[in-house]
């Protein structure tokens, strides 16, 4: 069945042909809770190469799809899980308004509720924030199969978790997403970037002197011999820093062709790495520390606090480095999955972290119907 989605206002009451929707989607969840069936919740599965294997019966969200409610002077979004990604962006732009995030678009299927699932951001995560800084409110089904809603001024909810936000980045192990509200920007009114020829260590170095001053840079990224920065705001702004900054301009198609590529991870980096076979990994670490003694080709973003490293090594070699850096280390794209079932997609927990995850779990989806060994190999 094609249902097409009207936007409605704040107060209309939900078609009754998405209230029938949503029952039937708890209606499965609380059957697979009974059978012991595992689930595996997807959108367009744009992102199922991220995380553990894949494991359970797919529950798609595709046909749950339209915009709920857009507020522009709310600056406030809510849409269904199943909402394309691009569809979001269009509305959006007709206002001169975005997800500040800058979410990778993966392909066009990609939805909204795999995009606060996953918790992935994109170059302006430097200057705007990540992911859950920007969910406002959810409507989940946990693994009980009840349609829960949180979200408002008080975003606490479950022993006190806030929940909305503990679904960014949870990957469906923890209940379907079946509606959320996002906080939106409006778009800048200027942007310009500049080059800079450096090694890895002085752009690290350039780019944490120029975050402690007030500088309109919304993102860093360092590939290849060269920093590039990007500034964004107001046209005073941005000439100003330019000013200050000196550097090689860059050509305004240049300069947005190479952050959409960052964003979509369609970069040459990118493109030889993981795909191709070479396993990639994604290293959040402290923005001042020092390039990693690691083999391997570097890309360094969000102000040098994300380096990406597309190498062929052992996980506890690449880890131990990253966790002596005081970050963690996750196998992004792993071009073979036993590699991912040997060593795990995410940074083993500490035992107090492991703690509160298996009490998430228990409280969200006590039967473990969701994404079993998505996240962590052992729940």
């Amino acid at each position: 069945m094609t249902i097409t989605a009207t936007p409605a206002t704040p107060s209309a009451p939900p078609s009754a042909a998405y209230d029938a929707i949503l029952e039937g989607f708890a209606a499965r969840i609380r059957q697979a809770a009974e059978a012991g069936t595992p689930l595996r919740i997807e959108g367009g599965g744009s992102k199922n190469f991220y995380g553990g294997p894949l494991h359970g019966e797919v529950l798609s969200t595709a046909a749950y799809r339209g915009v709920i409610a857009y507020e522009p002077t709310e600056l406030v979004i809510t849409a269904r899980a199943g909402t394309p990604l691009a569809e979001i962006e269009t509305v959006l732009a007709e206002r001169q308004q975005m997800l500040a995030f800058e979410p990778p678009r993966f392909s066009p299927t990609s939805t909204i509720g795999g995009v606060v699932a996953a918790g992935l951001s994109g170059p302006r995560r430097l200057q705007a924030g990540a992911v859950r800084d920007f969910v406002l409110g959810t409507r989940i089904i946990d693994g009980q199969g009840r349609i829960l809603t949180f979200g408002g001024q008080v975003m606490k909810n479950v022993a006190g978790y806030d929940v909305s936000r503990v679904m960014a980045g949870s990957l469906g192990t923890l209940g379907l997403i079946a509606e959320v509200s996002l906080k939106v920007l409006p778009v800048p009114v200027a942007e310009a970037t500049l080059r800079f020829a450096c090694d890895p260590a002085e752009g690290i170095v350039r780019v944490n002197r120029w975050g402690g001053q007030p500088l309109p840079i919304s993102a860093t990224a360092w590939h290849g011999g060269a920093l590039w920065v990007r500034l964004s705001g107001a046209e005073a702004a941005v000439a100003a820093a330019r000013a200050v900054l000196g550097g090689e301009a860059v050509d305004d198609g240049a300069g947005r062709a190479l952050w959409q590529a960052l964003r979509d991870q369609t970069h040459a980096f990118f493109a030889s790495a993981g795909a191709a076979g070479t396993p990639l990994w994604r290293l959040s670490v402290p923005s001042t520390a020092q390039p990693l003694d690691l083999p391997g080709e570097t890309l360094v973003e969000w102000g040098g606090a994300l380096r990406w490293l597309a190498a062929d090594l052992p996980a506890d070699k690449v880890r131990a480095a990253v966790l002596a850096a005081g970050g963690h280390a996750t196998l992004y794209r792993a071009g073979d999955e036993a590699k991912v079932r040997a060593g795990g997609a995410f940074q083993p927990l500490s035992p107090a972290m492991a703690a509160l995850n298996r009490n998430l779990k228990r409280e969200f989806d006590p039967k473990g119907v969701f994404g079993p060994g998505r996240l962590y190999p052992d729940f």
